[in-house]
């Protein structure tokens, strides 16, 4: 079996972090110039390997290395090159990264595949700057609503369209659900991840066959109103605080999310901002406004959906106990995804055949992936050990957890391409 270009891969990991380190982490903004420095790197290292290089509307970008069938179904692995701000430099990056350093490998072997083999790398998988889930995927797929368009980034307010344009895109293309992929041409996606949990180090395993993604329910946007009064004057039986009845409806959500889980239930629940109004709020106020998010996460539907009649009859209690009113705002989210049961077989296979140790576990972040997998192309996932999570600066893969799992992925990508 011919080895992926692992030096190929260390080398694209600096210049990557050298292009996109702020100071504090790695921000590779999504439609800025962080994202565009990293697919520029990518698509030069992709021609001077001899790959055709495309984009589409949405400036996706694919680096193809042509089979024998150029009508044949393709095969696309890949993943996402923007980062949070203040991120880490593994985040998504490593699955284009490994598909480059195994075709650098076909490559170097002088080896010419049965039919296409595709690495993508991924536009705006990342929500935090535009707060939209898979914008890249779905775009490439014609599924993108045209109103997304108008979504404002959330730090330079300037929107999606317009972030487009700056950088070549055609949104006009995108607003008229023009599709670059089609599923019927696409013989299968594979997607290389560091894992952004804890598992596979706590249990000194180094890759994870995903079984499924998890999908998402939000309130990006919610607030609470009570009224503001005079901290000292004010007895608690005339008070309408924001901040009390908040904490008593998060209070009542995690003693729920115990009972689920108690009860078998696979989910995860976050308040990831949760603050009160700095030109109001001040240490001798009652506070009168808190602004918060929920983020619901997991495999089953059917638990999110009860997690979100909790949620509400939580706020119904809070409201009459303290008389205060809720907005949750607009409700968001992604649809859950079941990995191939065949690759996922096919992946462990050949960790097992190159002695790595492994497991299968879900993932509870979103990926690309479950959008591919959604559009019934046959999908499947890798991660790889990591250190610290992600989502920010202290990712901490090592590069010999990663070539492991290049070879696992160059298996698979061998298999499905008819090189073995």
């Amino acid at each position: 079996m011919i080895e992926p270009d692992i030096k190929l891969a260390q080398q694209l990991f600096e210049q990557l972090r050298a292009e996109s380190f702020d100071g504090i982490g790695i921000t590779r903004d999504t439609y800025g110039a962080g994202e565009q420095r990293a697919h520029d790197l990518m698509a030069q290292t992709a021609r001077a390997l001899g790959l055709e290089v495309r984009t589409d509307a949405a400036l996706n970008l694919y680096m193809t290395l042509p089979g024998s069938d150029r009508n044949a179904p393709a095969v696309l692995t890949g993943s996402h090159l923007d980062s949070v701000p203040r991120g880490g430099n593994y985040d998504g990056a490593a699955g284009v990264v490994a598909g480059l350093s195994v075709l650098g490998g076909w490559v170097a072997a002088g080896l010419q595949p049965h039919c296409d083999v595709t690495v993508m790398g991924v536009r705006a998988e990342e929500s935090a700057w535009f707060p939209v889930s898979y914008i890249g995927s779905k775009s490439a797929f014609g599924l993108l609503p045209a109103e997304a368009l108008d979504i404002r980034r959330m730090d330079t307010g300037i929107s999606l369209s317009e972030h487009l344009r700056q950088h070549g895109g055609n949104p006009e293309g995108i607003a008229a659900g023009e599709a670059y992929l089609s599923a019927d041409k696409i013989r299968c996606f594979l997607e290389l991840h560091i894992e952004q949990g804890p598992v596979l180090v706590e249990e000194q395993l180094e890759v994870g066959v995903v079984t499924g993604i998890c999908g998402s329910l939000r309130y990006r946007h919610a607030q609470v109103f009570g009224s503001y009064a005079h901290s000292g004057a004010t007895p608690r039986s005339h008070r309408s605080d924001a901040v009390v009845a908040l904490a008593e409806v998060i209070s009542r959500l995690q003693q729920h999310w115990a009972n689920m889980e108690a009860a078998g239930h696979e989910m995860t629940l976050t308040f990831g901002q949760v603050n009160t109004d700095v030109q109001q709020a001040d240490i001798s106020k009652v506070s009168g406004l808190v602004n918060f998010s929920i983020d619901m996460r997991s495999r089953s539907p059917q638990a999110l959906a009860l997690m979100d009649q909790h949620l509400q009859a939580a706020i119904a209690q809070a409201t009459q106990t303290h008389g205060v009113r809720f907005e949750l705002g607009e409700r968001t989210g992604s649809k859950e995804a079941e990995m191939d049961a065949g690759l996922r077989n096919i992946m462990q296979l050949a960790a097992k055949e190159l002695q790595l140790s492994h497991r299968e576990l879900p993932s509870g972040a979103g990926h690309d992936s479950a959008l591919f997998s959604n559009q019934g192309i046959p999908t499947a996932m890798l991660f790889v050990r990591n250190g610290n999570g992600s989502h920010n600066p202290d990712e901490a893969m090592d590069l010999q957890d990663f070539a492991g799992g290049a070879r696992v992925l160059a298996r698979v990508m061998a298999a499905q391409a008819g090189l073995v």
